[in-house]
């Protein structure tokens, strides 16, 4: 079991910060820092999760519980099971054991699109835009329930053509709010990186979606719309919405969640408000590896000396014995 990250009876009281008026973390004050705490109104529960591939375990997860309303960081260091954590619980990927619930519905057995239409979305690390489709296309395949989808009615357009031009006033609405609404007759796959971003956020809320799983939004996309990028998550949360987001940047991490979940070797080892992840020394462990920052003293140094010395000496033997056999053997 990992370490209490706090004292005993340790709580995020008084916790201060940009996120400190939201009201999920109001909610969240009174919540001890635990692993596997319950919150006061969880939308996802999740319940013994595991996950190997091959003799790893890339998950394995005892409890964990997301609050509802609140954006929810999931850091750790490469490896730790994040995007792995995101594949299960949105039907890409199926666990070895264990359950999964959003709103008291499990999860488990269902396929990605049908947790999608439960309102549990996601966008991903590599964006999934496609390319030869332009920018409002890619927003109308976003929209649940098009009674144009099956082939008899696509045949009659009365069926579906008002539902098609609200679709449409919906994806521009949409795309004026993220600034790509200009660019709506362009191939998605002109834009940068950080606009498909833009695009992927944008058509995920196609779907007036409950919970909306954002894997390293800020991977790759350069300073000038980063900051643009946190403004849209932090909207999400005003709008009502659960936000789960995985990010490396701890600044941002810092800047816009309301708890912090941290992952490693597949497990959760903390949870708690952005100000106790620094406090707790599991967590730099898993970073940076223990004692990171402790500096040697001066008999460590003559140590590590001796040791890199005498295996050089050893190094210069071998090779020496193998240079001495090889003459032996031209002589002979």
């Amino acid at each position: 079991m990992p370490a209490d990250p706090t004292p005993t009876g340790a709580t995020a009281s008084g916790a201060t910060g940009p996120a400190g008026r939201t009201p999920a973390r109001v909610a969240l004050r009174d919540v001890p820092w635990e692993v596997g705490v319950a919150k006061p109104d969880p939308a996802i529960v999740v319940d013994g999760v595991t996950r190997t591939f091959g003799g790893l375990t890339a998950v394995s997860v005892d409890h964990l519980e997301i609050q509802r309303g609140g954006i929810t960081g999931l850091i750790g260091p490469n490896g730790a099971g994040k995007t792995t954590l995101f594949n299960l619980l949105t039907g890409f990927d199926q666990p070895d054991g264990g359950s999964w619930s959003f709103d008291g519905r499990p999860l488990g057995k269902l396929a990605p699109h049908q947790v999608a239409r439960l309102g549990v979305v996601r966008t991903f690390q590599l964006t999934k835009a496609l390319s030869r489709l332009t920018v409002l296309q890619n927003m109308l395949l976003g929209a649940q329930g098009q009674k144009g989808e099956s082939f008899l009615s696509a045949l009659v357009p009365g069926i579906w053509r008002g539902q098609e031009k609200a679709n449409t006033e919906k994806a521009m609405e949409l795309l004026r709010r993220f600034k790509l609404d200009a660019k709506k007759d362009e191939f998605a796959g002109t834009l940068s990186g950080g606009q498909r971003k833009l695009l992927e956020m944008a058509r995920a809320l196609m779907s007036d979606p409950k919970v909306v799983m954002l894997d390293e939004p800020m991977a790759g996309v350069n300073p000038a719309l980063t900051q643009s990028l946190l403004g849209h998550v932090k909207d999400l949360r005003e709008e009502g919405m659960t936000v789960i987001f995985v990010e490396h940047d701890m600044d941002v991490v810092r800047d816009i969640s309301d708890w912090v979940v941290v992952m490693a070797a597949g497990k959760v080892i903390a949870e708690g408000p952005p100000e106790s992840i620094s406090q707790n020394q599991a967590v730099v462990d898993a970073y940076l590896g223990a004692h990171h920052d402790a500096p040697l003293t001066v008999e460590e140094e003559d140590r590590v000396l001796a040791e890199a010395e005498s295996e050089i000496a050893r190094e210069e033997q071998r090779d020496t014995g193998r240079s001495d056999d090889s003459s032996e053997g031209t002589l002979r």
